[in-house]
């Protein structure tokens, strides 16, 4: 039974061990899946940071093709292509009105006519112009009686017998006479009748609408028996011997413009012919939300054809533009941005560097991606850029940040880093 009572004890004690060993296991392998994801978390948190540096050897530079160069200052000829308008100035244009309402009795314009200043272009008739007239024609005689007791009221006045305000009624009588008459005449003048010429034989029902300058006749705003008052034109007439064109250009190219210069430019409908203009004055804001400026230009030469509000295109020539430039295949763009690479001493961020990941317990070390870390690396740094005019394979660029004048940059093969940037930036590990 003593023996038997000392296996039992024996047996508990080392249960009791393993159990303990088992939990301690257990803790030290929570603790350390807790350290991995906690490593994951702050992996994945680098993986929103964009990357902006990338690292290749010198194996991979000369696989590719890289080259390297500088930001060069050229003297560029180029053209900038730009979308605009036809514009007659206000001051060319003109709307043929009544002075007085009435119904139209004849057009003798069409829409396109070359009308003259003051050539006739309708006739309106009111009964109200007759009676204009025959007011003037009775008034003489009205004021020749207002006369005759003006003067008979002075001579009772004269022999004291004659009341003073009958003299004074006989004189505001006339001169009331005397001003509707000056009214008369200044209304018919401006019908276009001469009132000498007005007798009981030729009274004029229709009066006539003049063009107020010479042009030609782009709109028409009435017809044969409507009404028109004075407030209502009856046509539109354009003077094209001065035509506007409003170009609407992009910021980017906005420096290479200048007063002066030369543009040319083809209408929507007849693109074979090309018409010229020139710069007189350049915008100061921007149009609506287009985020381009108006440039104001003068339409010079042949005018055949052209008619207010036409849609051009006008190409603007940029001679002798001095500006820093890059060769074509420098530039990547990316999500509508435009980027060039220079080299940099600058370290890519920790977790973006190719093959950078740390191995894991128990994995077999890449000996062969180890060599490949082992030598030397060239960084390159992504740079935003704005462009500007090209020509002959080269760039016009602005910087967004600063870059020193002697940076060496990619002039071939920013194509593949801009991947090889992309990739590392997505931590495509495999």
């Amino acid at each position: 039974m003593k023996i038997i009572g000392k296996i039992l004890v024996a047996v508990i004690l080392v249960s009791s061990l393993y159990s303990c060993g088992g939990k301690e296991k257990t803790g030290e392998g929570s603790t350390a899946e807790a350290k991995k994801a906690e490593a994951k978390g702050e992996e994945g948190h680098g993986e929103e940071e964009s990357t902006t540096i990338a690292s290749l050897t010198q194996e991979q530079i000369k696989a590719v093709g890289i080259t390297l160069g500088n930001i060069e200052n050229k003297n560029l000829t180029a053209s900038i292509k730009a979308n605009g308008a036809l514009r007659v100035p206000n001051n060319k244009k003109a709307n043929a009105t009544s002075l007085y309402g009435g119904v139209v009795k004849s057009l003798r314009v069409q829409l396109g006519d070359f009308v003259h200043k003051g050539q006739v272009i309708a006739t309106i008739e009111n009964p109200q112009f007759v009676q204009l007239q025959e007011e003037y024609i009775t008034i003489d005689s009205k004021i020749t009686l207002a006369q005759q007791e003006l003067n008979r009221q002075k001579e009772l006045n004269q022999g004291n017998a004659g009341a003073l305000k009958n003299l004074q009624s006989a004189t505001a009588d006339i001169n009331a006479l005397l001003a509707r008459k000056a009214s008369l005449q200044k209304q018919i003048q401006l019908m276009g009748i001469n009132p000498t010429s007005i007798n009981r034989d030729n009274l004029r029902a229709a009066l006539v609408v003049t063009s107020p300058v010479s042009g030609t006749i782009s709109n028409e705003f009435a017809k044969i028996g409507s009404y028109v008052d004075v407030s209502s034109p009856v046509v539109e007439i354009v003077d094209n011997s001065l035509l506007h064109l409003d170009l609407q250009v992009f910021e980017k190219d906005l420096p290479y413009m200048k007063v002066g210069q030369t543009v040319n430019f083809t209408i929507t409908n007849n693109p074979q012919v090309t018409y010229n203009a020139k710069v007189f004055n350049i915008g100061s804001s921007f149009e609506n939300e287009s985020k381009t400026v108006a440039v104001h230009c003068t339409v010079v030469g042949n005018k055949t054809g052209l008619i207010d509000g036409m849609n051009i295109t006008g190409m603007v020539s940029v001679e002798n533009v001095m500006a820093p430039t890059v060769p074509n295949e420098a530039i990547v763009e990316a999500e509508g941005k435009f980027y060039i690479f220079v080299h940099t001493d600058k370290e890519p961020e920790a977790g973006h560097e190719e093959g950078g990941d740390e191995h894991k317990e128990g994995e077999k070390h890449d000996h062969v991606a180890e060599n490949q870390q082992s030598e030397p690396k060239m960084n390159f740094e992504k740079i935003e850029v704005a462009k500007g005019v090209s020509e002959l394979g080269y760039t016009v660029i602005t910087p967004v940040t600063n870059i020193p004048k002697d940076a060496k940059i990619v002039t071939k093969g920013a194509f593949f880093i801009n991947a090889k940037l992309s990739n590392a930036g997505g931590h495509d590990d495999h």
